[in-house]
């Protein structure tokens, strides 16, 4: 595919009629609804002045590339137009544009469209083509300029190399990577301006682009290890531990095209802050999304999962305690429309997007759709969190195994698999194994539901001891998770007294740690104690992970101080018949527990014993 089979006679304006960067815009989307290209005009639009907002595409050097990747559009297209008076476009160095190519690309689109696209970038870095565009008297002398090009720089319509290479010089070598928001114009220009300007200097480089078409020029370890530093141009996410130790410049796409001499210098002689690894005072609290890369796949896979459920958890589960609240046989109506609200719907979507979440991590994207589906068939047919356990992690598996086994279909095909193949085969396949454990799994959760209502006092307290002492030994971990969720888990089946037992066991650690900063003075630092002021509020909004600064400083005598306070808590909040339908919310929830004054009780021994064990066990500072 060549550039010149993307612009047409029908698509080009000589001279624009336009005097302002919006009336551009408009003109240029207007001949593609005229020539068909586009399905809705309103849509296509929308989508170029979002790309707009995030940077200009008026790139300097009297060139505007606006550009949008979306579904109205029908077939990948280019528009070129031209002004000779000059057009105010923000562009990035402030001058008038005057060549405009406003790119069209369909969600589809292939690798041979994307590559075209990509080489026109590549094209406009020479001046002297952009002279001759200027220069050219009617649409034939345009559309032969950039025939002229095209063979002049040897390209056929195929990928090519042509942003793969590395420069070889005589100094210093860096390795730069680039990426924009669609990955079409402003990832190649960067590209081709670094390396430009890299030879220019005398220095080696290798630049990695994060385009539309997919990582092409990879990094490798030893390209890192050999560099003398590194360069992030780009204005999307790029993921920066293989940089780890390198001094990293980070700077917009933009940048990349319009100082590039400062910034292979910067990188060169190392003069950016070396990147450093996330750390643990990095991570994220009980509800955040994201999980250390370092954490086991497994973990990282079921906290994707269970962080995405977790506002449906607490605005549902809040919901319906409220209802409970207002009325507990649920003939008010508006204590019944709170339960359709929180339990007929949010609660619904526990499953179904605890499956898909934890699918997305597996397989990215393409998982979404099977495990979705198969977290579907789970909670209709009473499967249950089990089910959509089993149901994410087999789905997104389902899909990596598609996209090993189509890897090496051609190209020209490429485009069909997000949109078609993988969706249609990992749903159908998610479904026929859905279908076949769905039943089992129905019979499992009934026979354990029916178990744990059935606990006598002795083995629920016993319950509510190992549950407390869970949400404290890992504070916030694989083990307090997989508490916190079997605790969900029993709220959607309608048991509410381990949820009580959890958050009591998760409240335990900070507030029974802030205590011990606050009476025993001695044995802490001035900085723990400042901290154990902060851990009054964690504690009391059940974020137990407000305690990980002390059991990181001592943990040998923090954590069983901990996991005792908690395991009290928890076995004592089971004796004292608390339940709770809010899954999450510490004191500020403390409305919807039963029996709330014994509650309280049962957190404030928790907290007194992981006080006077601390001030026992650990020593002066």
């Amino acid at each position: 595919m060549n550039i010149s089979d993307l612009i047409t006679k029908s698509t080009l304006i000589l001279d624009l009629e336009s005097s302002t960067k919006q009336g551009v815009i408009d003109e240029l989307s207007s001949t593609l609804e005229k020539t068909g290209k586009v399905s809705d005009i309103s849509q296509f639009r929308a989508a170029i002045h979002d790309r707009e907002r995030e940077s200009t595409t008026g790139i300097g050097e009297g060139i505007a590339i606006p550009h949008a990747k979306n579904s109205s559009v029908m077939e990948p297209t280019i528009v070129f137009g031209r002004s000779l008076t000059g057009i105010d476009y923000e562009a990035l160095d402030g001058q008038p544009s005057h060549l405009f190519f406003m790119i069209a690309v369909p969600e589809g689109a292939n690798n041979e469209h994307l590559n075209a696209l990509s080489r026109l970038s590549t094209y406009l870095m020479d001046q002297n083509f952009r002279s001759k565009l200027t220069a050219a008297k009617s649409a034939e002398d345009i559309l032969q300029t950039i025939k002229d090009k095209e063979v002049e720089e040897g390209d056929s319509g195929k990928e090519t190399p042509s942003n793969e290479n590395t420069q070889t010089g005589s100094r210093k070598k860096i390795v730069a990577v680039t990426a924009c928001p669609t990955g079409i114009a402003h990832t190649y220009m960067a590209a081709d301006s670094l390396k430009a300007k890299a030879k220019e200097l005398g220095y080696s480089i290798k630049v990695q682009t994060n385009g539309s078409s997919g990582v092409k020029n990879k990094l490798t370890k030893q390209d890192i290890a050999e560099a003398e530093g590194v360069i992030v141009a780009a204005s999307t996410k790029v993921d920066l531990e293989p940089f780890v130790g390198k001094s990293v410049v980070q700077v917009p796409v933009t940048d990349g095209i319009r100082d590039p001499e400062h910034l292979i210098e910067k990188a060169a002689n190392a003069e950016a802050p070396i990147y450093k690894s996330r750390t643990k005072s990095d991570q994220d609290t009980n509800t955040d999304a994201n999980v250390d890369s370092k954490k086991s796949g497994f973990y990282k896979h079921l906290m994707n999962g269970v962080s995405n459920m977790l506002p449906l958890v607490v605005g549902g589960g809040i919901l319906i305690a409220l209802s409970f609240m207002i009325d507990i046989d649920g003939n008010n109506p508006f204590a019944k429309m709170l339960m359709t609200i929180g339990g007929d719907n949010a609660f619904f979507l526990l499953v179904p997007v605890l499956s898909g979440f934890i699918a997305i991590s597996i397989a990215d994207r393409p998982g979404l759709a099977p495990g979705l589906v198969g977290g579907l068939m789970a909670a209709t047919g009473g499967a249950g969190f089990l089910g959509g356990l089993i149901s994410g992690f087999v789905a997104g598996y389902i899909v990596q195994g598609l996209k090993k086994l189509l890897q090496n279909l051609p190209n020209s095909l490429e485009g069909l698999k997000p949109v078609l193949l993988y969706p249609l085969f990992s749903i159908l396949l998610i479904g026929m194994f859905m279908t076949l454990i769905v039943g089992p799994l129905e019979s499992f959760n009934s026979w354990l539901e029916s178990a744990l209502t059935n606990l006598g006092t002795g083995n629920a307290v016993l319950l509510g001891l190992l549950l407390g002492g869970m949400m404290a030994i890992d504070m916030g971990g694989p083990i307090n998770k997989a508490a916190y969720t079997f605790g969900i888990a029993l709220v959607e089946a309608g048991n509410y007294a381990p949820m009580a037992a959890i958050m009591a066991g998760g409240m335990v650690p900070p507030l029974g740690l802030a205590l011990a900063t606050t009476l025993f003075k001695s044995k802490f630092t001035k900085q723990e104690r400042e901290a154990g002021k902060t851990s009054y509020v964690l504690g009391a909004s059940f974020i137990t992970e407000g305690a990980i600064p002390f059991a990181a400083a001592d943990p040998a005598r923090i954590i069983p101080a901990a996991v005792a306070g908690s395991t009290i808590a928890g076995g004592l909040s089971m004796l004292f018949g608390n339940t709770t339908p809010a899954p999450h919310g510490g004191i500020f929830v403390i409305f919807t527990v039963e029996n709330a004054l014994l509650y309280v009780l049962a957190i404030v021994i928790g907290a007194i014993v992981t006080a006077f064990m601390t001030g026992i066990l650990k020593k002066k500072a």
